[in-house]
Formats: C-alpha cells, sequence, structure tokens
C-alpha cells in the first residue's frame, strides 16, 4: 500500500457534516466541520475538529463549551454559508435563524440535533484542533444529517 492508497481510501469515508458554534462573550463564531466522532459511551465525549485556518477556532480556544449542530440533508445552504463564508467577513449570525442557547452558545433553528459540550482537553492534530466535549445538553427532533461527500461541492472560506 502506498500514501497515494491511503489517501484514496480516506477520501472515500463518508460522515455527517456538523456545525459548531462557539460565543467568548459577545463574540459569535460558527463553522461547517466534517471531523468529528464519539470517542467514549460511559461517560459520553464527543470530539470536533476545527480547521486552525478559520476564525472559530480562534475564539473556540477561549471558549469553556461548544455547540454542535448536525446539517439537515435538504439545508446545504446553510452548510455553505457556515462552509463557504469566513467570519472575518462575515457576520453569519446575521444569515441565519438561531436562538440563545446553554452557556449562551448559539443554537442554530432547523437542525434535527445539536449537543453543547464543555471542552475537557485541546490538542493540536495536524491541520485541525482537537476539542474533547463532555456532552451536557441537547436535542434530537430528526435523524437526516448532510454527508461529507454531499457537501464537498462547498469551497472552504477560509481558503485552503
Amino acid at each position: 500500500m502506498s500514501i497515494k492508497d491511503a489517501q484514496r481510501l480516506l477520501a472515500h469515508l463518508d460522515y455527517p457534516m456538523f456545525i459548531v458554534t462557539a460565543r467568548d462573550g459577545r463574540e459569535l463564531a460558527g463553522c461547517l466541520i466534517g471531523f468529528a466522532t464519539q470517542t467514549s459511551i460511559h461517560p459520553p465525549r464527543m470530539l470536533v475538529c476545527l480547521s486552525r485556518e478559520n476564525r472559530t477556532t480562534r475564539v473556540a480556544r477561549r471558549c469553556p463549551a461548544l455547540a454542535v449542530h448536525l446539517v439537515p440533508a435538504d439545508r446545504l445552504d446553510l452548510a455553505e454559508l457556515f462552509g463557504g463564508e469566513t467570519g472575518d467577513d462575515v457576520d453569519k449570525f446575521l444569515l441565519c435563524a438561531w436562538d440563545e442557547g446553554p452557556q449562551g452558545l448559539p443554537i442554530i433553528r432547523g437542525c434535527p440535533g445539536w449537543l453543547v459540550g464543555e471542552v475537557l482537553e485541546r490538542h493540536e492534530m495536524g491541520d485541525h484542533v482537537g476539542h474533547l466535549l463532555d456532552p451536557v445538553d441537547g436535542s434530537m427532533t430528526g435523524d437526516e444529517g448532510l454527508s461529507f461527500h454531499r457537501a464537498r461541492v462547498i469551497e472552504p472560506g477560509h481558503g485552503p
């Protein structure tokens, strides 16, 4: 097996897309992510990985908790807003409906599920920063989420 074969295998993976939101005082941030996974059942834990390039990572480094939203399968527009625009240039929260949720975090309306997790640890992980979350609140009202392969058409707002 070569590195190219390994990269081809990784390119075949398909997983749900999430929007992570953060709030540091009055500063709001949010981005689309594809790298997230449950890491433990008892106690429940989730790892979300944010690109070092985007503004949400800079805000999230100062936050005690983050909100993670499952992107609805039929809301490519929402994925494009949080994945194709940068918070350095656009106030994404003026362009979508949201409510203040637990710990003051923005909860995006219309997502089939979300959770708020307290940040237990942060880890440098290549070109991403991993945030290990301890879920403390959430809601699940649906089960259909946007997949990574369907979202590949979105050009990252923060560049390559």
